[in-house]
């Protein structure tokens, strides 16, 4: 039959079967649409979308204070002093603001640039987006001496705007309760919420945002309930320091405040004694994850800049010595912050600033402030240069090991590491898997365990390079590492860092090791899962944290797109006679249960076997538990928050010893399965 040849089918589709969706049903319908998912991450959108309204209050001047609080009965409520949602009615939509702002899409304050300057809510979607997704939302108003209420249910006005009193208070109280039947969890997470209130806190100099749980589950030790306060009159430079916190700086904060054109800029930036570089910049207070037109003009700025000083101050003797942006941004910590009228995002997750005419003007205003500090304080700025110029000859060493890894691959014949064993070709990439594993005889068992069409495994010797102690010379040194980068195939790195000539006036594009110098590309990944696998002990743990600061280190992407995974071996085999039963990490308490139940009161006949280690499972074993993707546990990596990922990471790995030694008195109290 013709694709074009008519049949019956067509008869049914007529004005009739098209569906027309009105008010925010379409949100119900398809909320991942308009929050991302329906999951934890949609969830904590809703908060963010409220507090966002507040916050935007406070950029136009009229909010001072936002206390956010995790109710008891598991519902949310955010309340700020701005100017409180107009009550007046609508002309148009005959209803007060309020409930046109509540109940309509693309309706809201945010379009009048009168009103509304800058904002982080762009699309007038947000609260009403909120609404649509809740159970029940409780708006209030206080404005003109008068308290006003409103309730909606699933997005529809369940009780009209009331006057319910008389008050000398201003401002908006929004509460809501997330819907059942739309999300995954209802249950609020208090460590994301408090991380972004901080950064809000920080990009809002001056602003107080106070957090709050009601929960009995909240409880803290001591019988309280959790409480913060977030307020920083010194704004980015505290943000700088936070970020900062566990390692060593070189100099105070540096700060370059001034509004250009209309655009208010903000930027803070210092050094520190660690080897990479962390870059947060944001836009109207939304975070641009992907960079865009304002970091490329800081950053070619400050590479400018400090050639430029280093030249003039004849701590460069010539022209030919010159540091590249790889060197100058080695331990660099800073925070953008700039306020756009009419935003323009980009790239894959809408976070990118693609204004053109940013460019231009942060780079002259970066440019300009930085020399002029750097000439007024000699010292410090002789110490940045030092730490360059250390990267700049390190940064060469690493350039010798990639050349020489790649005249070896060449000459071997290929770049895949000899103990990987690779599942078949013609797959497609994002359909098999890559389990890293831990020492040769667990590799051994899931070599022979695994599905060879789909599972690639790849064993690893003991414990990886500890990276975060470790340049990028000494890192491509690792026979290790070098396995576990070609054996991913994206390289490692970003593309748009230089490296220095190679004597014969060609230049290499990355900062990092790849197969082609690209630095990292996606595209060339070979696994659409990359799972870490080691043993359920403390050793194990260990392992996973050293390969996961790696993969935050180097390969983030991975992580932000959801291919780093941590496999879940059990830690006990609990059995009787034919009848056996796994038992996972930190279900001590379904253990007791099954060995009364199989024994009685004194499990009588019941074995339970503890595995020191995954080598200890023959195959069959190993694929029952851990390698078929049917029965299995493992755990995807996400990063919710990379400022604190950094400050966690850095605590951990790094060089300074009294913090991790206070993260773990503090957190002691919820380890589990400790080896003896």
């Amino acid at each position: 039959m013709s694709e074009f040849e008519n049949t019956n089918s067509t008869e049914a589709y007529s004005a009739d079967t098209i569906t027309v969706l009105k008010g925010l049903e379409a949100v119900r319908m398809r909320p991942a649409m308009y929050i991302g998912d329906i999951g934890v991450r949609g969830l904590h959108h809703l908060v963010n979308e409220v507090v966002d309204n507040s916050i935007d209050e406070a950029l136009a001047g009229y909010c001072t204070k936002v206390d956010v609080e995790i109710l008891s009965d598991g519902g949310l409520s955010v309340t700020d002093n701005g100017r409180g949602i107009p009550v007046d009615m609508h002309k148009e939509e005959n209803k007060p603001g309020v409930e046109v702002a509540m109940t309509i899409l693309h309706a809201g304050g945010k379009f009048d640039k009168e009103n509304y300057k800058v904002s982080g809510g762009l699309h007038g979607v947000g609260v009403s987006c909120v609404n649509a997704l809740s159970k029940l939302m409780i708006t209030e108003v206080f404005r003109d001496g008068k308290h006003y209420r409103i309730e909606f249910e699933k997005g529809i006005t369940i009780k009209p705007l009331s006057i319910i009193g008389d008050t000398e208070y201003r401002g908006t109280k929004q509460t809501f309760y997330p819907d059942p039947e739309i999300f995954e969890t209802v249950v609020f997470n208090w460590e994301t919420i408090a991380h972004r209130l901080r950064v809000l806190a920080f990009l809002n100099k001056g602003l107080m945002i106070t957090l709050k749980d009601h929960r009995e589950t909240s409880k803290k030790e001591d019988g309280t309930l959790p409480e913060f306060q977030f307020q920083y009159h010194g704004g980015l430079r505290e943000f700088v320091k936070y970020i900062d916190e566990n390692k060593k700086s070189v100099c105070e904060p540096i700060l370059i405040e001034k509004t250009v054109d209309d655009y208010p800029m903000e930027i803070a930036l210092s050094w520190n004694d660690t080897y990479r570089e962390n870059i947060e910049s944001y836009v109207n207070n939304i975070h641009t994850i992907e960079g865009g037109t304002h970091e490329e003009g800081f950053k070619s700025a400050l590479t400018r800049a400090i050639n430029k000083y280093a030249l003039d101050s004849k701590i460069f003797k010539n022209d030919k010595m010159k540091l590249t942006g790889s060197d100058v941004r080695e331990g660099l910590t800073a925070v953008i912050s700039i306020k756009v009228m009419e935003p323009q995002f980009e790239g894959q997750t809408k976070t990118k600033l693609g204004n053109g005419e940013i460019t231009g003007i942060i780079q002259s205003l970066v440019y300009e402030k930085l020399l002029e500090w750097m000439f007024e304080n000699p010292r410090i700025s002789k110490i940045i240069l030092d730490k360059c110029t250390e990267a700049l000859r390190a940064r060469e060493a690493a350039h010798k090991a990639k050349d020489l890894i790649r005249r070896k691959s060449a000459f071997e014949g290929g770049s895949m590491p000899s103990k990987l064993y690779d599942c078949s070709k013609g797959t497609d990439p994002m359909e098999c898997e890559l389990f890293i594993v831990e020492g040769d005889s667990a590799g051994g068992s899931a070599v022979d365990g695994r599905d060879i069409k789909t599972q690639a495994v790849l064993p690893l010797r003991g414990k990886i390079l500890n990276v975060e102690k470790a340049r990028l010379d000494k890192m491509l040194a690792n026979e290790e590492i070098k396995n576990l980068i070609n054996a991913i195939g994206t390289g490692i790195g970003e593309s748009d860092i230089d490296l220095p000539s190679n004597g014969n006036g060609q230049t290499v594009d990355s900062s990092a090791f790849s197969q082609n110098g690209d630095g990292f590309v996606l595209e060339k990944l070979r696994y659409g899962k990359i799972i870490i696998m080691t043993d359920a002990d403390v050793d194990g743990a260990h392992i996973s944290t050293l390969m996961l600061t790696f993969f935050f280190r180097y390969m983030p992407e991975l992580i932000k797109r959801g291919h780093i995974y941590l496999a879940m071996p059990p830690l006990y085999k609990v059995s009787k006679g034919k009848i056996s039963h796994y038992i996972f990490p930190g279900n001590e308490e379904e253990k007791n249960r099954l060995v009364a139940e199989l024994g009685g009161e004194d499990g009588k006949g019941v074995q339970v076997q503890r595995y020191k280690g995954l080598g200890e499972m023959n195959p069959e074993q190993l694929k029952e538990t851990t390698l078929d993707q049917e029965k299995r546990f493992i755990k995807r990596i996400n990063i919710e928050d990379a400022v604190e990922a950094d400050r966690i990471f850095t605590m951990l790995m790094g060089e300074d010893v009294p913090p991790r030694k206070d993260f773990i008195i503090e957190k002691c109290h919820f380890a589990q399965n400790i080896d003896a």
